[in-house]
């Protein structure tokens, strides 16, 4: 009887460890974190830009200042309604002093001493003189405060600030322009408020989303009080419907809440030195898109304080790398502003930061 050799069963091929599937034929694509890092970078330069752009670009609108702050404030409110909801009791917990000063140094009166003084100068005085001004100031609070006066490379930055301000307003000294001198000085007062943030912001331990609640909310509830009241004229009823789409996406979504969120994300990428120093570009982006959108023509005095600023800017940055990074609720802001730089809700305004309290400032 023949007899049949029973064999085992041939075990399934095992694919090898570090085999590319056969379905695959290329290895999934994906974009690496500095990449990601210095595209949110890019797009919250180009937004602080925008905030310098439109507080130009106001008193051609159809919209009122009150109008606008409404829109900044009022949009990452609602848009954020549900998440800031769950963090009212940490917004809640902020000390008062330090709320004031974040409330003040980015809320209402920033923001009109901002779009008052730029309806008087140029948006390059605007993008140059809010965040430009924020480290001499910062570090005129910080010495005021007990701490140390800045030195070396930071002093040096301090310093081509002051020249680059000085070269930026001196042909309006002689002879004297009276609108561009008052609109400089209201934009030196909104570059000492924003100072304030900054230094507010060292204080606080919100994300950003909570950074952004903290400042909106009561900026909003204020704002629409003054409107309500009839202390701040509003025209909003009767407003070119394109003009409210335009300052609702710019200062609502892009300066309330896609600048912090991003320059956040940025920080974590890139780290905060690279990105204030990457961030401190904004004013040379706010003359180079103001041609072509708001037809300004750059002067001899702006392409001579706008680079001196913008030097000064970055070397008075380049303060302390290992100590500069903030945590990411401080990074975030906005703005002018920044940036400008702050480092949470708003940033929005000016991209310069102050590096003397190691906490980057829109």
């Amino acid at each position: 009887m023949a007899t049949t050799e029973s064999r085992p069963a041939a075990a399934p091929p095992t694919p090898d460890a570090g085999a590319v599937p056969a379905h695959a034929d290329a290895p999934a694509r994906r974009v690496p974190p500095q990449t990601r890092g210095m595209l949110a970078l890019a797009a919250t330069v180009v937004i602080w830009a925008a905030f310098a752009l439109s507080a130009r670009a106001l008193s051609a609108s159809s919209l009122l200042p009150a109008d606008a702050a409404l829109l900044r404030f009022g949009v990452p409110v609602v848009v954020l309604a549900p998440a800031l909801w769950r963090r009212r009791r940490s917004i809640a917990a902020v000390p008062p002093a330090t709320a004031a000063k974040i409330i003040c140094g980015a809320g209402v009166p920033f923001f009109l001493a901002a779009m008052y003084g730029g309806s008087l100068t140029s948006a390059a005085f605007v993008g140059s003189l809010i965040p430009g001004m924020v480290p001499l100031f910062v570090s005129a609070l910080m010495v005021a405060g007990g701490r140390g006066a800045p030195r070396g490379t930071q002093a040096a930055g301090l310093a081509l600030i002051a020249a680059g301000v000085l070269a930026l307003v001196w042909r309006y000294v002689v002879p004297v322009d009276a609108d561009v001198l008052a609109g400089a000085g209201v934009l030196l007062l909104a570059s000492g408020l924003w100072a304030l943030y900054t230094v507010g912001l060292k204080e606080v331990r919100l994300d950003p989303v909570g950074s952004i609640g903290l400042l909106c909310v009561p900026s909003f509830a204020v704002m629409a009080l003054l409107v309500l009241t009839g202390v701040l004229p509003s025209g909003l009823a009767s407003a070119k419907g394109a003009d409210i789409a335009l300052f609702a996406v710019v200062q609502g979504l892009g300066v309330g809440l896609c600048a912090g969120l991003l320059y956040a994300f940025a920080i974590r990428r890139l780290g905060a030195e690279r990105s204030s120093v990457f961030g401190s570009l904004s004013p040379v982006a706010v003359v180079l898109l103001a041609v072509p959108l708001l037809h300004e023509s750059p002067t001899p005095s702006v392409l001579v304080g706008v680079p001196v600023i913008t030097a000064g800017v970055v070397l008075a940055n380049r303060r302390r790398a290992a100590g500069a990074g903030a945590p990411a609720g401080a990074a975030a802001t906005g703005a002018p502003a920044d940036a400008p730089v702050p480092a949470t809700a708003d940033t929005a305004a000016p991209a310069a930061t102050a590096a003397s309290v190691d906490r980057k400032v829109p």
